[in-house]
């Protein structure tokens, strides 16, 4: 045999990730970056309590860890007031978004997304053969109504909507999102990926019935909790749905400490408010920095701040290229008009300075490159 025998939607795909790596960027240009403000993780980092359990669990990881998650999605039915049947944990948000997509998406069915909205939810829609339909954002918020809209055009299975969103740090009232849901098709399927809730001003989250069959929810210990590496995420829904994962998941894809450090993490709600409080700090901090240079920071219900650049896309990248030659480590939006911006995750007090005595050099060469 010379060549494996791939299949046509494998050959018809690209060989790529949603996301070039912050570690590339660094082995590319031969320095490790100053400050790591662009993959919105949670520079704050986990609860000590987290770490001392995943510490401990490390002693034991010679056994696989529990392949149904017991003693967390225990503790998530509690935090919840729901029934563990309700909850599904796995290896990320992104690692349910895959096992969803494969329940559900056939070659050639039908999904709707916002364009330049969360685009490894379009990769696993892509690898296994779904058509995309995108709309665009409206006024910087993924748009309800004609999301719904093309979902009943197209016939889709699936609708994703982030609530607050990525990359633009906009939100609606969880109120708004459940009224909406009275104009989705009833053989549409709403992912609602809520990854950033908990950074989000009181009334974010739906207000809905885990057992509502329109809708699953996303939720994570990447962001506010601090454990991006850990690689835990749930997902709410109704116990048909969440029973269905078990057909497709890798039950062995949760490791003994993260999901000991996830535990952990749920369990210190303190040290949840701490982080939170950094922040609205850091957000306040990135607004300043913006206005002091005469840009626009945009309002965020997230751990990181779109900031408006006041031009094209063309203009955002010579901001973004000339910030990482400087050591600053930010992303940008990929798609108009949302890729005016670019995107600072929030971090400590000595990352922000460092962004802010980097961006005026940046937006000089910027404006030279014109």
């Amino acid at each position: 045999m010379t060549d494996p025998r791939y299949t046509p939607l494998a050959l018809s795909l690209p060989a790529t990730v949603p996301f070039v790596g912050p570690e590339t960027q660094e082995r590319a240009r031969g320095a490790a970056f100053t400050a790591r403000l662009g993959a919105n993780e949670n520079v704050f980092g986990p609860s000590p309590r987290a770490i001392e359990a995943m510490q401990t669990a490390s002693a034991d990881i010679w056994m696989y860890g529990d392949p149904e998650n017991h003693e967390l999605r225990q503790a998530l039915a509690a935090h919840h007031d729901l029934s563990p049947d309700n909850i599904m944990v796995g290896e990320g948000i992104d690692g349910l978004l895959g096992y969803l997509v494969r329940l559900l998406i056939s070659p050639g069915d039908t999904v709707v997304t916002s364009l330049g909205a969360y685009p490894t939810f379009n990769y696993h829609v892509s690898g296994y053969g779904g058509v995309l339909h995108t709309v665009p954002y409206k006024d910087d918020h993924e748009d309800l109504t004609s999301l719904f809209a093309k979902a009943g055009e197209v016939g889709a299975k699936l609708v994703y909507l982030a609530n607050p969103d990525n990359p633009m740090g906009s939100w609606h009232r969880g109120a708004d999102i459940v009224a909406a849901l009275d104009h989705l098709p009833s053989d549409c399927l709403l992912l609602l990926d809520e990854a950033y809730v908990e950074c989000a001003p009181k009334g974010t989250a739906a207000p809905v019935d885990a057992n509502d069959t329109r809708l699953i929810r996303m939720r994570t210990f990447s962001k506010a909790y601090g454990m991006a590496g850990a690689r835990v995420g749930y997902a709410l829904a109704a116990p048909d749905l969440i029973a269905a994962f078990n057909k497709v998941r890798n039950h062995f894809g949760m490791n003994r400490a993260a999901q000991a450090g996830a535990l952990a993490a749920l369990q210190d709600q303190d040290w949840l408010a701490h982080v939170l409080a950094e922040i609205t700090t850091a957000r306040r901090r990135i607004g300043e920095i913006a206005d002091q240079n005469g840009l626009k920071a945009l309002p965020s219900a997230t751990n990181f701040v779109a900031i408006d650049c006041g031009q094209d896309s063309i203009f955002a990248k010579r901001v973004l290229d000339a910030l990482i030659a400087q050591g600053i480590f930010v992303r940008m939006p990929f798609a108009a008009p949302q890729n005016r911006c670019i995107r600072i995750s929030c971090g400590p007090s000595k990352d922000l300075e460092a962004f802010a005595s980097a961006l005026p050099q940046a937006l000089i060469s910027a404006q030279k490159a014109l």
